[in-house]
């Protein structure tokens, strides 16, 4: 009776990976077929021949390449300094004191609860104001900070004890020398996560850089994905390259990082 189980319970993940994994194998294999193949009938699971001729279409006359440096710039830059300000605003919500500290995080906690939909005609007006529409700076500085990224390091940081940190103030350390010699290096594994995290946020970020940018010289590989789907809606193949484009790099990243991104959840829930 324990083997059927067992064997019932592996045909039914492995089905349930074939329906996950499917549709993003016959992506890449469409990306290597030519003109017209993926839409033949019945339709073709491999390219024959396999040619790059999609490729070389889209960083050739496309322009695909800058959107893809402008993805990498955009999704690095936001990654790094909301690392920076989160892990700053989560020590300091963890283990500075100050007024009003406990009513601030929990009317922080309550922006939980906002759609982030609704904040975007007042940050779109805000942003305009200062000029930043249709600028990298735009799209970056809303993701310079985030309530669950501050909430995720502040829960992690409340791990560190107080004598560790009492007892670097007593030997003259300033509040930087703590945060940078002995919060840090603690708070690695919940940054690794946070910044995995958030890179692929931003990178797969489809509708505020929709809004803010509006010169196709600026746009990221999402954006330019649909605009591309417009004009080449019938080019399949094409189509499949550009999402090839889009999604696996994010996915090697993941696959590649995915032992740290799990540590540092379970660790985050037992330190929380």
């Amino acid at each position: 009776m324990r083997r059927v189980r067992r064997i019932l319970l592996y045909s039914a993940l492995t089905l349930g990976a074939v329906f996950a994994l499917g549709p993003l194998l016959w992506m890449v294999s469409a990306s290597f077929m030519p003109t017209g193949q993926a839409t033949n009938l019945p339709p073709s699971l491999v390219p024959h021949p396999a040619t790059f001729e999609q490729y070389r279409l889209l960083f050739s006359r496309l322009a695909m390449s800058r959107y893809f440096l402008n993805s990498v710039l955009i999704a690095s830059l936001v990654t790094g300094l909301s690392l920076l300000v989160n892990a700053m605003a989560g020590y300091a919500f963890a283990k500075l004191r100050f007024r009003g500290r406990e009513g601030l995080f929990s009317m922080m906690l309550g922006l939980l609860v906002i759609p982030a939909q609704v904040t975007l005609l007042p940050l779109f007006l805000m942003l305009k104001e200062m000029g930043l529409v249709n600028t990298y700076l735009g799209v970056i500085i809303p993701g310079l900070a985030s309530v669950f990224g501050i909430f995720l390091i502040r829960q992690y940081a409340l791990s560190i004890p107080d004598e560790l940190l009492d007892a670097a103030r007593v030997d003259g350390a300033s509040e930087w020398r703590i945060f940078r010699s002995i919060v840090l290096p603690v708070l690695v594994p919940i940054l690794v996560t946070l910044g995995i995290f958030t890179f692929m946020a931003t990178w797969n970020d489809f509708l505020w850089p929709l809004i803010v940018l509006s010169d196709d010289r600026h746009y990221t590989l999402p954006v330019a994905l649909a605009s591309l789907s417009g004009e080449h809606v019938q080019d399949v193949e094409l189509m499949m390259a550009g999402a090839v484009v889009t999604v696996v790099p994010v996915m090697v990243l993941f696959l590649f990082l995915q032992r740290y991104y799990l540590q540092g959840i379970l660790m985050g829930s037992v330190k929380g």
